[in-house]
């Protein structure tokens, strides 16, 4: 960049130059240019730049200032950053003004200033000045940044970002070191978790190539460093998900469950799951429902998936839920996903699974069952369920609510003496529109909020309120003209319905619970029909040893 600069008053009125008397206006004179310095070391100095400097008629000495990170001369041998031309000097003709960009370490980068001229009663006149200030001290500098490496799959490798890193002024290697999970190379084949930029070319531009390869699952955090000798160690931050390694079996798929059309409200079907267990941690279910030619249902139903005890033939109920309105559950990705671990001795090798809707319409729901076995470290190695409560046949299979019934509530249950971990799991639904009504004109059971109560050996131990659990607030948005977003008591149109998990941990061993279900007060008038809770609960014990079952006796 080329600065010109010529600065000088000239009085043409004869009025004007004699100011208020006969005295001529002082005026100060600067004529020349300065171009831009550019890059100089801090703590040296450029080559100088002049221009030319006077006055007419001053009354006083010409004073000459510059910013920081510049120095002036008369002679180009002495500078400083301030001087002075004494008037009958400056009003005698030109001199020549020397101007040099002397840097320091505080004036690094980019650096403007002024040549500022002033003299009494005269108009100040400046010239400006730019250079940048280069730093000498030892730095490692990098360009670009490491974004998050996203989801990847515990043991596999991401895809590779890559940063460039450069030193100033440093005569020693620059050290890489990454943490654990993260690796490191500068020709993109070979990585590591420590290597060096060697001396030769450390203040060169060097690209680094990063990349993530998780061991184990979950949100991992780690970092970057680089070090040399004589400069400050330089981090960047590195973030990436690890997806543990999961095993996907799909049972049913696109089954049609309706009571018309030539179809039925259940399925039942043998299938081969995983076989070893030993490093599987979670196993999760998926249910996605699909909807035929004809459309979904137009209702709100009871629907459940079941897996058979082969030992004591019963069906027990994996997860629970209430069908959407008009439509499926495509809106989700994989459908309603429910945490199955609980049954886990249950769901490997050869497998009988049932699943059912409560569709008493031609309009066929298609649905589709897939299981993800999740790798990783069990919290214990041996599980083993029984069922404690079993009414979950369908709507009004469940338990009469608020009147005389002969449904056994109350059961003995003997705990396995190696059992290091207790807890029950229980799926609760209300049925029916049965009077009197609460406030707000809510019927029972479907409607009506209640707390139930688990009693262990007499005491009310747990405590099971069926609630609002925000059926507006559904993913499932799409179920107009159906009633879904009012919330029923525990459970919503288009989702599953809620599992309850009471935990009795490692004190029971060994020792027999009286167990009782225990619903709210509450009569059924019996004006508007009859109310029920469909129920299931399962006792569920784990160990490091191999374990049984829990007996349960009625």
């Amino acid at each position: 960049m080329l600065l010109c600069f010529t600065s000088i008053l000239i009085n043409c009125s004869s009025d004007e130059a004699s100011g208020s008397g006969s005295n001529p206006k002082p005026t100060i004179i600067a004529t020349g240019d300065v171009a831009a310095f550019g890059e100089v070391n801090v703590s040296s100095q450029s080559a100088s730049k002049n221009i030319q400097v006077g006055g007419a008629n001053l009354t006083g000495d010409l004073q000459i200032s510059v910013n920081e990170g510049f120095e002036v001369s008369l002679d180009d041998a002495g500078f400083s950053s301030q001087l002075v031309i004494d008037k009958a000097t400056a009003n005698a003709g030109n001199t020549t003004l020397y101007v040099r960009f002397s840097p320091t370490v505080n004036t690094v980068g980019n650096v403007f200033g002024n040549i500022k001229l002033e003299s009494t009663q005269a108009t100040e006149v400046n010239v400006p000045l730019s250079g940048v200030g280069v730093s000498i001290a030892p730095i490692i500098n990098t360009t670009g940044y490491i974004d998050s490496f996203g989801d990847v799959v515990v043991n596999q490798t991401s895809a590779v970002q890559s940063i460039i890193v450069n030193g100033d002024n440093l005569i020693d290697p620059i050290t890489l070191t990454t943490t654990a999970g993260f690796e490191i190379s500068l020709d993109n084949i070979q990585f590591n978790t420590t290597l060096q930029i060697p001396a030769v070319n450390v203040n060169n531009d060097t690209e680094v190539f990063v990349r993530f390869v998780p061991t184990i699952p979950g949100v991992i955090t780690g970092d970057l460093t680089l070090t040399n000798a004589a400069s400050p160690d330089v981090v960047v931050s590195l973030e990436g998900n690890a997806i543990p390694v999961s095993y996907n079996y799909v049972t049913f798929n696109e089954q049609p469950l309706a009571f018309g059309g030539g179809n039925n409200q259940s399925a039942i079907q043998v299938f081969n799951l995983h076989s070893d267990l030993t490093n599987i941690a979670q196993i999760k279910m998926y249910l996605q429902i699909d909807c035929s030619s004809s459309g979904c249902d137009d209702w709100d139903r009871f629907a459940n998936i079941k897996v058979k005890d082969q030992i004591s033939g019963k069906w027990y109920e994996l997860g629970r839920y209430i069908t959407p309105y008009w439509t499926g559950t495509q809106q989700l990705d994989r459908g309603l996903e429910f945490d199955v671990t609980d049954f886990k001795s249950l769901l490997t090798g050869s497998v009988e699974l049932r699943i059912y809707i409560e569709n008493w319409t031609s309009k066929a729901d298609l649905i589709t069952v897939d299981f993800d076995f999740i790798e990783g470290t069990p919290d214990y190695p041996y599980y083993a369920v029984s069922e404690v409560l079993g009414y979950h046949l369908n709507s009004i299979d469940g338990v009469p609510y608020g009147v005389a019934h002969n449904f056994d509530l109350d059961k003995q249950i003997v705990i396995p003496a190696n059992a290091e971990s207790t807890h029950f799991r229980s799926v609760i639904s209300g049925w029916g529109h049965a009077t009197p009504n609460d406030a707000g004109s809510r019927p029972c059971a479907e409607w009506c909020f209640r707390t139930h109560n688990i009693k262990i050996n007499g005491s009310s131990t747990f405590d099971h309120y069926l609630g609002p659990i925000g059926c507006a607030s559904n993913p499932i948005n799409n179920q107009s003209p159906g009633n879904w977003q009012p919330d029923r008591a525990g459970w919503c149109p288009g989702m599953a319905v809620p599992t309850r998990v009471d935990a009795l941990g490692g004190t029971v061993s060994g020792s027999t619970l009286n167990f009782e279900y225990d619903f709210e007060d509450w009569t059924n008038d019996m004006a508007n029909g009859s109310a029920y809770y469909a129920t299931s609960t399962y006792v569920v014990v784990k160990s490091n040893t191999v374990i049984t079952a829990p007996v349960v006796i009625d």
